[in-house]
């Protein structure tokens, strides 16, 4: 009986031994069709909802923008800058067809002497003022009053563009003649006039990208260093600047000035001229304290940069956003050697800054008159003008026109290498964002940059330029554009990888087990259709 269940024993367990290493079922077809349906689905919904869905919410906006246009305007191909300045001749001493005449012969001479054909002096005989009137024509730049003398003069208005010229009576030119005294008198008159607008205006056209298709004139060394030097001292151009007067005294005294009274008769009429091209607006102060860098009674050239202290002249600065234009009255017995040799000053004039002007007062003086005033006001508004951009020859009527056609000039220029700046930055950066705001710029700019090209001899022209250089400026700094410059790929790089690895990763491997076990089944299909064949 022992043995029979010694023997037994050994046959049960490889039994159970054998029953527990039997392979798993295979997979029913269903289940492997189940696993294959949820792992494509999965990538159906990435592919065909997933990515379009990423794609809307991240991608980058670009409205369309006119690049080839504006590098036509960058690159001086859309403009050609012309400025047709009107002048009549008023010849009343003469007969009609003999005032005629004259003018197209001194028209003959203007043209054979002028070498920019963009600044054009375009002459007429003018008319009665009843005419001018029914007609309703622009005013002339300026007028030429003709009239017979004992000798050949010329004298310019200080109040009107007037150009008043006598001449002998032998100078008048005959019909049938070619040529006329006169008209060469009035040729020299009209280009010695103009010579230092003609200069500014090609000096800013060769110095920008739109010198190929004006062809202004080459200046020589000298003009060109001289231009160069007001360039620098001028302000940039802004529709309104705030003009600081400030009296600064380093004593008790004086403690007061009649600042309103000068400024009233002195600065406010210059203001009001200069009002179709800059808006102004004014404040005063006094500051009872201030102790100057240098101490001597003769300030020279390397003591002025010292002079100023702005820690120890608190100088308000404008409220709004315009520039500021500082004008200081500074009370004390110092003069300013302005050379080497002995020549001084009471006054001078900081580049895009102001002016300085050194008061020499008693020490007992409480209060500074509009009588003491006169001196110092003007030296201001004479250093405003330049700091303006205003030219110096020439009468103020003249000199003011002309620096409406210059400031014109000059935004025009800055308004279309902005332009040009803002279309380099788009194809430069293929991934920076373009709102819509910034293409209606464009076209807005496009729009008054044309309308400034045709009307450059006038106000028109100054105002087209203006809005034209402001809205450029506006799309070439939009805040989600300049955002978009310091976002380099390697921050997306950052910020994706830690959300799309952890989905990626089992879809990826799901997908490649899928395709493992397809291409398991395609050969075991392959292998039993060959032993069938073989069968």
């Amino acid at each position: 009986m022992a043995s029979n269940a010694s023997t037994e024993a050994p046959a049960s367990s490889v039994a159970e031994g054998e029953k527990s290493y039997t392979p798993p079922p295979a997979e029913l077809p269903s289940d492997t069709r189940r696993r294959t349906y949820i792992v494509w689905s999965y990538w159906l919904i990435v592919v065909f909802l997933g990515l379009p869905i990423w794609w809307q919410t991240t991608a980058i906006h670009r409205a369309h923008l006119p690049l080839d246009g504006m590098m036509q305007w960058a690159d001086g191909k859309a403009c050609r800058p012309v400025f047709p300045l009107q002048i009549e001749i008023r010849a009343d001493a003469l007969q009609e067809p003999e005032a005629q005449h004259l003018v197209r012969l001194t028209q003959h001479a203007l043209d054979d002497l002028n070498e920019f054909s963009g600044h054009h002096l375009r002459l007429q005989l003018a008319p009665k003022d009843e005419t001018r009137a029914a007609r309703d024509e622009p005013e002339p730049a300026l007028i030429i009053n003709c009239r017979p003398g004992d000798a050949a003069t010329s004298s310019l208005s200080q109040e009107q563009p007037l150009l008043e010229i006598t001449y002998p009576p032998n100078s008048t030119p005959q019909l049938n003649s070619a040529s006329s005294p006169l008209a060469t008198f009035i040729t020299n008159e009209l280009r010695s006039t103009f010579a230092e607008e003609q200069s500014i205006i090609a000096y800013l056209l060769s110095t920008s990208s739109m010198a190929s298709g004006s062809r202004p004139p080459s200046l020589t060394p000298d003009v060109a260093e001289a231009l160069s030097k007001r360039t620098t001292r001028s302000l940039r151009y802004s529709p309104t600047y705030h003009l600081t007067f400030s009296l600064l005294t380093d004593r008790g005294l004086p403690n007061s000035w009649d600042v309103e009274g000068a400024l009233e008769e002195y600065i406010k009429p210059m203001l009001e001229v200069l009002k179709p091209i800059h808006n102004f607006t004014i404040d005063t102060q006094v500051q009872l304290y201030a102790t100057p860098g240098d101490q001597s009674e003769v300030l020279n050239k390397e003591s002025l940069s010292s002079f100023i202290n702005a820690a120890e002249w608190p100088l308000s600065p404008s409220i709004g956003g315009a520039p500021t234009v500082n004008f200081l009255l500074y009370v004390g017995n110092q003069t300013i050697r302005l050379d080497d040799n002995s020549d001084t000053s009471q006054s001078w004039m900081i580049p895009q800054w102001g002016t300085v002007y050194l008061l020499p007062l008693p020490k007992n003086e409480a209060h500074v008159s509009v009588a003491t005033l006169k001196q110092p006001m003007l030296t201001f508004g004479g250093h405003l003008l330049s700091l303006l951009g205003t030219p110096v020859s020439g009468s103020l009527p003249l000199r003011l026109s002309s620096l409406t056609r210059i400031r014109s000039t000059d935004l025009l220029l800055r308004a279309s290498s902005s332009l040009g700046s803002l279309a380099r930055l788009t194809e430069k950066l293929p991934s920076i964002a373009i709102p819509q705001s910034v293409a209606d710029g464009v076209e807005t700019t496009l729009h008054h940059l044309e309308q400034a090209c045709a009307n450059l001899g006038g106000v028109q022209g100054l105002t087209h330029a203006r809005i034209a250089e402001q809205e450029v400026e506006r799309a070439f700094f939009e805040k989600s554009m300049v955002g978009q410059l310091y976002f380099p790929d390697e921050h997306k790089i950052a910020v994706y990888l830690p959300l799309l690895g952890p989905i990626s990763v089992p879809l990826i491997m799901g997908l490649m087990t899928e395709l493992k076990n397809w291409i398991a089944r395609r050969k075991k299909k392959a292998e039993e259709a060959k032993e069938k064949k073989s069968q």
